[in-house]
C-alpha cells in the first residue's frame, strides 16, 4: 500500500466530524478558516496571478479546468500533471486535516499562479485589488445553487450537517450557510466588475454555449488558440469527461472528507435540476424572497435554458 493510500485509510478510520462555525464580518466560515484569518487577509497577490472566484457549487472546478487547458494550449496530458486542487490553490481553505493547505500551497507556488476562492468580495485579501489581479467570476442561479450546495453539504463531512432540503433552503435564503449569502455574493462581485479587471460569467451561459464563453475567457486572458484546440478544450472540459477524470472529480479525497457514496462531487452538472427538488410551496416562497433580496440590481439569472 502506498504512503498516500495508508494516510487516506487512516483518515477514514480515525476521522470524527466536529465542525465549528465562526462568523467573519457576518459571514459564516469553518473555525479553522477563522483561526487562520490574519494570514489569509494578508495574503500577497501578484499582478500576474489569475483568481477564479465563485460562490460554492457554481461551476468552479469546470472553470478551473477550462483555464488550465487554455494555459496549456489544450494539452490534456499537461493538465493531468496534478489534481485540480493542487494546481489551483484554494487560498482560504484550511481544514483541520493534513489535506489541501491552500494558503501554504499558494505561497510555495511559482508565478504565474492560478488561484481559487469562494470569498465574498468584501473579504477578498486587499492585495488582489492593489495588484490589479485579473479575476474570473462564475455565477449560477440561486435555485440550482441551493440544490447543488445541499447535496455537496451531505457528502462533504467537514461541513455542518445540512438537515433536510427544507432546512437548507431556509438557511440559504437567510445567508446562514458557509461563505455567507448567495445574494450578497453574486451582487457584490457584479458591482465590482466595472472597477476591476473581472470577467463575470454565468454557469447557464457556459452550459448553453461553451464555445462562446471560452472565447470570452481567451480574450480576457489575451490568448489566441486555433479552432481545433478550442474544440479539444470543449470536449475535455465537458461534464461527462470530467466526471470520469480522477484528477478532477475529487474521488482521490479520503471518504472521511468526501463521501461519494452519499452524493458524487460531480453530481449532474445541469441547469434546471431544482425542478426535481423544489415543491410548489418552496418555489413560491423562494421566488417571493428572491424578488426582495435582488431588488435594485441589474443582475439577471436564468433558472432554465
Amino acid at each position: 500500500m502506498s504512503l498516500e493510500k495508508k494516510k487516506n485509510a487512516q483518515l477514514n478510520e480515525e476521522f470524527v466530524q466536529e465542525v465549528e462555525v465562526i462568523e467573519i464580518n457576518g459571514v459564516l466560515m469553518i473555525k479553522t478558516i477563522s483561526d487562520n484569518w490574519d494570514p489569509i487577509w494578508n495574503f500577497q497577490a501578484k499582478p500576474n496571478d489569475l483568481l477564479i472566484a465563485s460562490y460554492v457549487k457554481a461551476g468552479t472546478t469546470w472553470m478551473q479546468e477550462i483555464v488550465d487547458m487554455i494555459q496549456n494550449d489544450g494539452d490534456e496530458k499537461k493538465c493531468q500533471r496534478a489534481s485540480t486542487y493542487d494546481k489551483h490553490p484554494f487560498i482560504e481553505w484550511k481544514p483541520d486535516l493534513p489535506l489541501l493547505p491552500g494558503l501554504d500551497l499558494a505561497m510555495k507556488m511559482p508565478s504565474p499562479r492560478t488561484l481559487k476562492t469562494h470569498l465574498p468580495v468584501q473579504l477578498l485579501p486587499p492585495s488582489f485589488w492593489k495588484q490589479n489581479t485579473k479575476i474570473i467570476y462564475v455565477a449560477r442561479n440561486a435555485k440550482d445553487s441551493v440544490v447543488s450546495y445541499y447535496h455537496f453539504s451531505r457528502m462533504l463531512r467537514i461541513y455542518p450537517r445540512p438537515g433536510t432540503l427544507e432546512d437548507f433552503i431556509k438557511k440559504f435564503m437567510n445567508g446562514r450557510v458557509l461563505w455567507g449569502s448567495w445574494y450578497d455574493h453574486v451582487k457584490g462581485w457584479w458591482d465590482k466588475k466595472d472597477k476591476h479587471p473581472i470577467l463575470y460569467l454565468f454557469y447557464e451561459d457556459m452550459k448553453e454555449n461553451p464555445k462562446r464563453e471560452i472565447q470570452k475567457i481567451l480574450k480576457f486572458l489575451e490568448k489566441d488558440l486555433s479552432e481545433e484546440i478550442l474544440n479539444k478544450i470543449i470536449y475535455h472540459t465537458s461534464f461527462d469527461i470530467m466526471k470520469e477524470n480522477p484528477k478532477v472529480n475529487y474521488t482521490t479525497i479520503p471518504r472521511a472528507v468526501m463521501d461519494h457514496s452519499i452524493s458524487p462531487f460531480m453530481r449532474k452538472g445541469m441547469t434546471g435540476d431544482w425542478k426535481n427538488h423544489f415543491t410548489v410551496a418552496q418555489n413560491e416562497k423562494f421566488d417571493e424572497d428572491y424578488k426582495k433580496k435582488m431588488i435594485g440590481t441589474s443582475l439577471i439569472f436564468r433558472t432554465e435554458i
